[in-house]
Protein backbone atom coordinates (compact mmCIF):
# COMPACT_ATOMS: atom_id res chain seq x y z
CA UNK A 1 0.00 0.00 0.00
CA UNK A 2 1.44 3.50 -0.93
CA UNK A 3 1.89 6.66 1.15
CA UNK A 4 1.14 10.07 -0.19
CA UNK A 5 1.37 13.50 1.76
CA UNK A 6 -0.79 16.72 2.06
CA UNK A 7 1.27 19.69 1.43
CA UNK A 8 0.30 20.48 4.75
CA UNK A 9 1.13 17.21 6.33
CA UNK A 10 4.40 17.75 5.13
CA UNK A 11 5.19 20.96 6.16
CA UNK A 12 3.61 20.29 9.70
CA UNK A 13 6.57 16.99 9.48
CA UNK A 14 9.37 19.80 8.62
CA UNK A 15 8.23 22.03 11.50
CA UNK A 16 8.40 18.78 14.46
CA UNK A 17 11.26 16.66 12.95
CA UNK A 18 9.33 13.85 12.33
CA UNK A 19 9.68 11.58 9.51
CA UNK A 20 8.35 9.46 7.13
CA UNK A 21 9.70 6.65 8.57
CA UNK A 22 8.22 8.05 12.05
CA UNK A 23 5.00 8.07 10.18
CA UNK A 24 5.31 4.53 8.70
CA UNK A 25 5.44 3.28 12.35
CA UNK A 26 3.00 5.07 13.84
CA UNK A 27 0.35 3.51 10.88
CA UNK A 28 2.08 0.11 11.84
CA UNK A 29 2.02 0.61 15.41
CA UNK A 30 0.33 2.86 16.73
CA UNK A 31 -3.64 2.82 18.60
CA UNK A 32 -6.08 3.47 15.71
CA UNK A 33 -9.75 5.15 16.02
CA UNK A 34 -12.08 6.64 13.53
CA UNK A 35 -12.65 10.79 13.24
CA UNK A 36 -15.94 11.31 11.48
CA UNK A 37 -16.91 10.47 8.60
CA UNK A 38 -13.97 8.72 7.13
CA UNK A 39 -10.85 9.48 8.80
CA UNK A 40 -8.71 7.76 10.92
CA UNK A 41 -6.32 8.57 13.63
CA UNK A 42 -2.93 6.84 14.16
CA UNK A 43 -1.76 7.51 17.95
CA UNK A 44 1.59 6.90 17.88
CA UNK A 45 4.61 8.02 21.06
CA UNK A 46 4.26 11.87 20.50
CA UNK A 47 2.42 12.47 17.94
CA UNK A 48 -0.69 11.57 15.86
CA UNK A 49 -1.20 10.83 12.45
CA UNK A 50 -4.72 11.81 10.49
CA UNK A 51 -5.22 10.24 7.56
CA UNK A 52 -7.83 8.20 4.82
CA UNK A 53 -7.91 5.12 2.90
CA UNK A 54 -8.09 5.99 -0.82
CA UNK A 55 -8.67 2.52 -2.91
CA UNK A 56 -5.05 1.06 -2.42
CA UNK A 57 -3.50 4.50 -0.71
CA UNK A 58 -3.18 5.95 2.47
CA UNK A 59 -3.56 9.89 2.13
CA UNK A 60 -1.97 11.70 5.04
CA UNK A 61 -3.93 14.58 5.96
CA UNK A 62 -1.79 15.81 9.06
CA UNK A 63 0.72 15.15 11.82
CA UNK A 64 -0.08 16.73 15.01
CA UNK A 65 1.60 16.62 18.53
CA UNK A 66 -0.55 14.40 20.82
CA UNK A 67 -0.29 16.94 24.15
Amino acid sequence: MSIKYSKHAREQMVARGITEKQVAIALKSGSKHLQFPDKIIAEYTYFSVVYKKIDECIFIITVKPRW
